[in-house]
């Protein structure tokens, strides 16, 4: 019997090396798809371009960018989604002050200075630290040059004119995952937990030595997590 499709959604200048780990294992059992950013200067333009190729009923898996992306996927087609899992994913608007500073973010991207931009918006604090961590880092960094600042500009705006998500969230009846790495700066457990206990079927799972990256910091610890819920099992920790 085949399982039903996957499609997972990476997040802020990221592509398919971002869930490679995922793809590997999850691509056994079941058809992934993966979802990038490229069509559309919104989530809501990503999200309405991108549901005429999906399958009639999938599971859902966004990192980051790619998770306000899967909410909104989930938001325009219920019925379509069968479960959704949000890896360091913030499901509130970017706060005004904070779009304000990456202004100055998308200027520097153009004059050569990607690495910066990508450094100060993910500092190496993000990540837990880890005999790996400077790989990480290395990855995120080699996957931003590859994409460009053209994209650097158009991801940058897509996150600052994220919708606020929290009516979509609170009615949205599916299995629900939410992993969070215990030391992500980004979007602090604090903000993984309001999101798990604001989704009526939301369950939270906090991943130990990881940051705002868990699917690279720990991929097998989030591959077993992700395995466990597409098999319809629900994570040991639930929020009512």
């Amino acid at each position: 019997m085949v399982t039903e499709p996957v499609v997972l959604i990476p997040g802020f200048m990221a592509d398919a090396r971002s869930f490679m780990p995922q793809l590997v294992a999850l691509g056994t059992a079941r058809p992934v798809i993966l979802l990038t950013t490229a069509q559309g200067d919104t989530v809501e333009q990503v999200a309405t371009a991108a549901l005429p190729i999906l399958p009639p009923r999938f599971a859902l898996v966004g990192h980051g960018l790619g998770g306000n992306i899967a909410i909104e996927i989930l938001r325009k087609a219920p019925q379509s989604v069968s479960r959704i899992a949000l890896l360091s994913t913030d499901p509130l608007p970017e706060p005004p002050q904070q779009a304000a500073r990456e202004e100055a973010l998308i200027v520097a991207a153009k004059t050569g200075r990607m690495a910066d931009c990508i450094a100060q918006l993910l500092p190496v604090a993000a990540l837990h630290d880890a005999p790996w961590r400077a790989e990480v880092l290395a990855l995120v960094q080699d996957m931003a040059a590859t994409l460009g600042p053209e994209q650097f500009q158009r991801q940058l705006r897509m996150m600052q004119r994220r919708p606020d998500q929290q009516k979509t969230l609170r009615k949205a009846n599916v299995p629900t995952l939410i992993l969070s790495g215990v030391g992500d700066s980004i979007v602090p457990r604090r903000r993984a937990e309001f999101l798990a206990g604001m989704m009526p079927q939301g369950c939270l799972e906090v991943i130990a030595e990881a940051g705002h990256l868990p699917q690279l910091e720990q991929p097998e610890a989030v591959t077993q997590a992700l395995q466990t819920f597409l098999a319809g099992r629900l994570p040991t920790l639930m929020l009512g």
